[in-house]
């Protein structure tokens, strides 16, 4: 199976797009490498896969 960017984002599989941007802002506030000096390879990965996952759920994938 593929990756479940709904769980990526918490969100539930029918939330509303209003509720993933507010989702996905607030993870993209939460792990981008700029606010995680201490850790940035990890918050680099959570960045990019959250990042990843907005995407896709935009296109309708």
């Amino acid at each position: 199976m593929g990756v479940d960017y709904y769980k990526i984002l918490q969100v539930d599989k029918n939330a509303k797009d209003d509720d993933v941007k507010k989702a996905y802002r607030k993870l993209a506030m939460k792990w981008h490498p700029d606010k995680n000096i201490d850790n940035n390879k990890e918050a680099e990965a959570k960045f990019k896969q959250i990042s990843e996952a907005y995407e896709a759920r935009i296109k309708g994938l």
